[in-house]
């Protein structure tokens, strides 16, 4: 049988653990790109399963953790970029309603900017901050050098500070 085949006679109940495990609509349609993607990458050993049910779950389980991890790795990004990471600076007292209020402006600020990077600069800078990834990584997944990483890198960071910047002189 087909990958195709397979996602089409599994979507509707696949769709439905994953709907129910996320919060997020949108992110459904991604997570059930993902299950699709896994289905193609094993074809081959599709054959080889007794119980193709089990194990689609199990990769539906499996991308909506992935999803979760990687959503959760990008609000830490991007509450280190709200509050200046690297500068060492840690309050002992819990933050006010005032101080709360303004967080959350300025991480709606820090997203709408992400949104308005063009896709290469969003990408590079959520795989190597949110992510984690080396030059190396970022290097071998783009298909370039290292140092084009590193340019690359410093023209997205100076693509968001830009755009940030136009956030607060419009506040």
């Amino acid at each position: 049988m087909t990958p195709q085949v397979l996602y089409l006679e599994n979507e509707s109940w696949l769709r439905t653990v994953v709907r129910s495990r996320i919060s997020e609509p949108e992110a459904v349609d991604d997570i059930m790109q993902n299950i699709a993607l896994a289905l193609v990458r094993h074809r081959e050993s599709l054959g080889e399963l007794n119980r193709v049910g089990a194990w689609l779950y199990q990769v539906a389980v499996r991308q909506v953790l992935m999803y979760r991890r990687t959503r959760g790795r990008r609000r830490r990004f991007e509450d280190r970029l709200l509050q200046g990471a690297g500068t060492g600076k840690t309050t002992a007292k819990a933050p006010g309603p005032a101080e709360s209020v303004l967080a959350a402006e300025k991480q709606e600020q820090v997203q709408g900017a992400l949104r308005e990077l063009n896709e290469l600069d969003r990408q590079i800078l959520m795989l190597k901050y949110a992510e984690g990834w080396s030059y190396r990584q970022l290097s071998e997944h783009l298909g370039v050098k290292e140092d084009t990483v590193e340019y690359r890198l410093m023209k997205a960071r100076k693509n968001l500070r830009r755009l940030l910047a136009g956030f607060v002189t419009e506040a």
